[in-house]
């Protein structure tokens, strides 16, 4: 009875650490968020990308050997893999980062959340595995919920819902490349590459028209993001690598929740109710497929 009691314990204090781990993490896209839609009401995207990148770049490097194992990690046999992941990435950034600053931040983030329903859909035909019929019924109800949030039909959709929607659609899919890469790469190698991607993608496209010297508070927001961005990484990866993905997934979206209040607060966003709806209809559908997983 001692015994199982202390394996009991055990099991509490490993999930405790797993959600403080997960809710640094989240706290810490959070604020990568705040940062990015404040810098690019002043900023180019191309700017913030590449000073963004730049310096995550070298924060991971800088904490490679504390905590990855030092720089030799960073040896792979499967660069056509990372080439992939890193062109996803880039896709990814340019496409969420222009969306969230063309729209209000609670409205990205819920449509960014349908990465979840996404990774379903895409682990049918990638990795070959079996979706039962309530699972794709939840799929199809969260993509309602996106059109209830977007509309179509209004006439007035824009390019940045789309642009946000291509976003989940190209981190669902660098997740599943994750999942194949997951037990013969690295975590370091599988961080650096699809963040150098971007930063070098975003310099080839920065010229004189799209680079303004940034002020204190411009560098204080740049900087902001660079360690928000390390933050969200170092926090989701031992997260998830402490405790059951489904156990811990349905807590990310506090995030949309503090994206909500932050919004609200800073820009005095207020969420009408298509987005209301549309956001209740994709969580609960994101949450169902959660729980499905793990039946």
């Amino acid at each position: 009875m001692k015994m199982l009691c202390v394996m009991q314990n055990s099991e509490q204090d490993q999930i405790g650490k797993a959600v403080s781990w997960l809710l640094f993490g989240i706290a810490g896209g959070l604020g990568l968020d705040l940062c990015a839609k404040e810098i690019l009401r002043k900023y180019s995207l191309q700017e913030f990308i590449l000073v963004r990148s730049v310096i995550a770049l070298v924060l991971i490097l800088g904490l490679a050997p504390i905590f990855f194992g030092g720089l030799k990690k960073l040896q792979t046999k499967r660069w056509r893999w990372h080439v992939l992941r890193t062109v996803l990435a880039a896709a990814m950034m340019f496409c969420f980062f222009y969306g969230l600053s063309q729209m209000p931040l609670v409205n990205a983030l819920t449509l960014a959340y349908t990465a979840p329903l996404m990774m379903t859909a895409l682990s049918v035909p990638f990795l070959g595995e079996h979706v039962g019929w309530r699972r794709w019924a939840a799929v199809i109800v969260g993509f309602v919920g996106v059109l209830v949030m977007i509309r179509p039909e209004s006439g007035e959709l824009s390019l940045a819902p789309i642009a946000v929607l291509m976003a989940s659609f190209c981190y669902a899919a660098q997740a599943l490349t994750a999942r194949h890469l997951g037990q013969s790469e690295s975590t370091l190698s599988m961080a650096v590459y699809v963040v150098a991607g971007p930063m070098l993608l975003s310099a080839t496209l920065l010229d004189d028209n799209s680079w303004l010297m940034p002020d204190v508070t411009g560098w204080a927001l740049l900087a902001g993001s660079g360690v928000c961005s390390v933050i969200a990484w170092v926090g989701l990866i031992n997260g998830y690598k402490s405790a059951a993905t489904a156990l811990l997934a349905p807590l990310e979206y506090i995030g949309l929740v503090g994206g909500a209040v932050a919004g609200y607060l800073i820009w005095h966003e207020i969420p009408d109710q298509g987005v209301v709806v549309g956001a209740a209809i994709i969580i609960a559908s994101g949450i169902f497929v959660m729980y499905r997983e793990t039946v």
